[in-house]
């Protein structure tokens, strides 16, 4: 609720078994807290693009919402799809987002060399931080597809003004 405005539709169906929504909020506490080294609007954008290499429409939608309510501007969302050549990303951030689509690539498309170039940006907490985005949204990625959860009005609303002329379609999320 404090993160979305709204409780997101895939924790309702996970508190048919509580432990799960509960291990699952706790991770979300950690992964986005407050007192991390990353940008909490940037681990938002490492989690669209981690979302965008297995095609999870639900989350695309969701990290559009809450990328730009902490401080990604719509212009930044929009470029987010050609951030390698975006005038609005510095290298730091390309080498991120070009990890979090290996990393969340079936099979792990990361590489000795990318990671090489991920260390000479980031230092091991936020390459930690990094990959807590990237391994918890494969978890949502695979429970949102594969429970087909229904999107909200809110991210859908956002994603159609942010991402739709990108290719973002609401899919099996209606």
């Amino acid at each position: 609720m404090k993160t979305l405005g709204f409780v997101p539709n895939s924790l309702l169906t996970m508190q048919r078994v509580p432990a799960i929504a509960k291990s699952v909020i706790q991770m979300n506490k950690a992964v986005f807290s407050p007192d991390g080294q990353v940008d909490l609007g940037f681990k938002r954008l490492v989690a669209h693009i981690a979302s965008q290499a297995v095609g999870c429409q639900y989350c695309k939608a969701h990290t559009s919402v809450s990328a730009t309510r902490f401080g990604i501007s719509e212009e930044k969302m929009r470029d987010v799809y050609t951030y390698n050549q975006s005038p609005l990303f510095c290298d730091k951030e390309r080498i991120a987002l070009d990890y979090a689509l290996a990393a969340a690539a079936v099979p792990n498309d990361v590489t000795d060399k990318l990671y090489g170039q991920l260390c000479e940006h980031w230092n091991e907490e936020e390459i930690v931080e990094l990959l807590g985005v990237i391994g918890m949204f494969g978890f949502f990625n695979r429970w949102n597809d594969s429970m087909a959860t229904p999107l909200e009005e809110e991210p859908l609303a956002a994603a159609e003004h942010l991402i739709a002329d990108k290719g973002w379609r609401v899919g099996k999320h209606r």
